[in-house]
């Protein structure tokens, strides 16, 4: 089914920038074909080369991060991951953080030319890790966001299920009343914000989901686990041989537990572990915290 191109896509971003406090940075939207023909989006912010990449998770897009950026006040790189944003679908269905770190890298390689402070939320903190395990010489700092290896979230994919047993609605505003039933999004104008990013209106006038998890979420968390039953590897292996900096952000209501924290400071002793308050979605409900861990490791990178 054809869509209908909206090209506003940055009409929330003065409002936020002057919420704020911060200038409005230039912004714009880049595209790169990847070997096998597929297109990667991502939003690039400021002028010059990037210093921060920023990788979102599942069901999510680049604008996630959106304030985020404008509070870092430096070039940045937010990409949206395969399936997810304005970037191709994979025929295959295969999300796993392995193949979307392939991906990442390439954007990485070819819209940056210093190694990155690079942050992952969730699915994007997995495929954050393998970037930097398989592509050292990319990575500055690595920080992942209420995620680690090895993390049982059978809890949500049990919702996003229900969630997303409708896919397409008459209007935005319908999708924003689902999204508010479940509790998603936080205030009205915050979810018809997400909902805006996250959705497409279609020729038909329908509107629907963006994301490709949308549409097969029957089989997108069981793919993700029966990839990685497949790979007969232990999952914190990447994590630990990154050998850059690390820092675990925790949201004191997110996903992870202390038994998950405790078996991320027991795989990687010399990591930082940084607990906020917030939900799951550390960049939309606390982004001036996860701004002031960029911008930290941004000035360790100078001295």
């Amino acid at each position: 089914m054809a869509v209908v191109q909206d090209d506003s896509e940055f009409r929330y971003l003065p409002i936020q920038a002057q919420a704020l406090g911060t200038p409005v940075p230039s912004a714009e939207r880049i595209a790169l074909t990847l070997p096998d023909g597929r297109v990667l989006s991502a939003l690039l912010f400021g002028h010059g080369e990037p210093e921060v990449t920023l990788l979102h998770g599942a069901g999510l897009n680049a604008h996630t991060w959106d304030a985020v950026a404008l509070l870092i006040g430096r070039p940045v790189l937010a990409i949206d991951l395969a399936g997810h944003g304005d970037s191709s679908w994979r025929d295959d269905l295969d999300y796993s953080p392995a193949l979307l770190a392939d991906d990442v890298a390439h954007a990485m390689t070819a819209r940056t030319s210093r190694p990155q402070v690079l942050i992952g939320h969730s699915l994007g903190g997995l495929t954050a890790s393998i970037v930097a395990s398989e592509h050292p010489e990319l990575v500055r700092e690595l920080v992942l966001v209420d995620i680690v290896p090895g993390l049982d979230t059978d809890a949500a994919p049990a919702i996003l299920r229900d969630f997303y047993a409708v896919t397409d609605f008459a209007s935005r505003d319908d999708a924003t009343d689902r999204a508010q039933a479940f509790g998603f999004g936080g205030s009205r104008p915050d979810t018809e914000r997400g909902v805006f990013f996250n959705t497409r209106v279609r020729a038909d006038g329908r509107v629907e989901w963006k994301h490709h998890f949308a549409h097969i979420i029957g089989s997108a968390f069981d793919s993700l686990k029966a990839a990685h039953a497949a790979s007969g590897t232990d999952p914190w292996t990447p994590l630990e041989s990154v050998s850059v900096p690390v820092t675990l952000v925790r949201a004191e209501r997110g996903f992870l537990q202390d038994a998950d924290v405790a078996a991320f400071t027991e795989h990687l002793p010399e990591a930082t572990v940084v607990t906020v308050d917030a939900g799951h979605n550390v960049q939309e409900t606390a982004p001036a915290a996860l701004a002031a861990i960029a911008t930290g490791a941004l000035i360790r990178g100078t001295r």
